[in-house]
């Protein structure tokens, strides 16, 4: 295996982690809620407290791959991941695997934007489009299997087992980070800015925060406050970044159109599915009557849809543009949602199925598509730069999407609690669409 490869291989396994953590760890969110009598809402901060330490890490990533070295920073990430795990999976109490959460964050995000640069930079050019179509090959596959496999460890053992699960590949991806990864020089590059990441990531907490304390709380006056409060700090961010000489976000590079649309896509499509999913596996569990096992297993019909995506999606995109594959592909992905809205009982599988399968395809489409273009125009430091910014943007979408529909659904005054979740799919589809207005205004022709 040619060197490249390896380092491909050591980044693939733990993004593998990476993308099974957010979908493993839903399917037990409805046992976890039962077993700390939480709500939905409160549940939800298990993904987005490991969203959060991501998030809080990553722009310092490089730098500490400067003073470290790219081995042992990819090792030390997978060793602190797999202690972080374990204690997740020990937890007690609903706060203490929250907070374990955010550890197991931010040993993730370490290794991934150290990781994909190095990659991006062994695959230039018109090879990146081979390298990009693995990454989200890992990215939908990956969270399609995860699911069933995580239902029949918690019908088989419990959730616990769902955090256990992730040791053997955790320690194996800190073992060839260890071996494979020449020990690279020291490099000196230049100190991040500490002020300004705690601004971005006090303008993140108290979006997530704002939704939390409406749909926890019930109060309105904190839930905007918070919101009101976390504006104000991106906007001071975006002011103080002007002035800053090396910002710890570089939001320059959203000037680029390819960057900029592959972020509107991303929060559009894998962002509200990641929400829709969340909301689903309570709907089919509490309403239709599925065990966790047989829940995961309709992530298998994602897979299936993504799969198709995933092998025509690089040929497809030199032949026909990336505007006709996201107008497809976001298509594709809301027609699967709104089928969501149409089923009322067990019985609609035929349904369930074919939503699960248009939303794998339209996901694979949209996601593989805005990977590909996302960070094609940019190198050396701006291919860096770009890669924290790309990454930090593809978990915020996750959680964002998470919180929004959560909130939707608890502001619905449907009837009954079925009907509630079926109008919440209903806005989510039409959510979905709303991105084209991106879309539409680009050239076919750009690659």
């Amino acid at each position: 295996m040619s060197y490249r490869y390896k380092i491909a291989t050591v980044f693939l396994i733990g993004f593998f982690i990476d993308c099974i953590n957010i979908f493993m760890s839903a399917i037990a969110l409805p046992d976890i809620a039962g077993a700390f009598s939480t709500s939905q809402s409160m549940v939800a901060w298990v993904s987005n407290a490991y969203i959060l330490g991501l998030v809080l890490i990553m722009p310092i990533s490089l730098w500490l791959a400067g003073r470290l070295g790219n081995q042992k920073l990819m090792c030390y990430s997978m060793l602190l991941f797999s202690i972080s795990v374990w204690l997740c999976g020990m937890s007690d109490s609903i706060y203490s695997l929250i907070f374990w959460r955010f550890i197991q964050g931010m040993a993730g995000g370490l290794l991934i934007p150290v990781g994909q640069a190095l990659v991006f930079a062994l695959f230039p050019g018109n090879e990146r489009h081979r390298i990009s179509t693995m990454i989200m090959t890992v990215a939908l596959i990956a969270p399609a299997f995860s699911p069933a496999l995580g239902g029949i460890i918690i019908d088989s053992l419990s959730w616990r087992w769902v955090f256990y699960s992730n040791l053997p590949f955790s320690l194996l991806a800190a073992s060839f980070a260890w071996g494979w990864i020449k020990n690279s020089e020291r490099q000196e590059r230049e100190k991040p800015d500490m002020f300004g990441l705690l601004i971005v990531s006090l303008s993140l907490l108290s979006l997530l925060l704002s939704f939390s304390f409406y749909n926890d709380y019930h109060s309105l006056i904190l839930a905007l406050s918070s919101f009101v409060f976390s504006g104000a700090m991106l906007f001071f961010y975006i002011q103080y970044a002007k002035k800053c000489q090396a910002p710890i976000l570089n939001l320059q590079l959203l000037k680029n159109y390819n960057l900029r649309n592959a972020f509107i896509v991303y929060y559009a499509v894998p962002g509200i599915f990641t929400g829709v999913n969340l909301l689903n596996i309570f709907n089919l569990q509490i309403n239709l009557g599925f065990n966790a096992g047989e829940t995961g297993l309709f992530m298998l019909i994602y897979a299936a849809g993504a799969l198709v995506s995933m092998i025509s999606g690089g040929y497809l995109y030199h032949r026909m543009g990336k505007k006709s594959l996201f107008v497809i592909g976001i298509l594709l992905h809301s027609v699967g949602i709104f089928l969501l809205f149409l089923v009322s009982s067990s019985t609609d599988l035929s349904t369930l199925i074919l939503a699960y399968l248009l939303m794998g395809m339209g996901g694979g489409i949209s996601a593989n598509t805005a990977q590909i273009s996302s960070l094609i125009d940019f190198a050396d430091k701006d291919l860096l730069q770009g890669s924290v910014l790309w990454n930090i943007n593809r978990q915020v979408a996750f959680s964002v999407g998470t919180v929004v529909l959560i909130s939707i659904f608890s502001l619905s005054s449907a009837s009954t609690e079925l009907m509630r979740y079926q109008y919440t799919f209903f806005i989510a589809s039409i959510l979905g669409l709303l991105s084209l207005i991106s879309v539409l205004r680009g050239k076919n022709n750009e690659r």
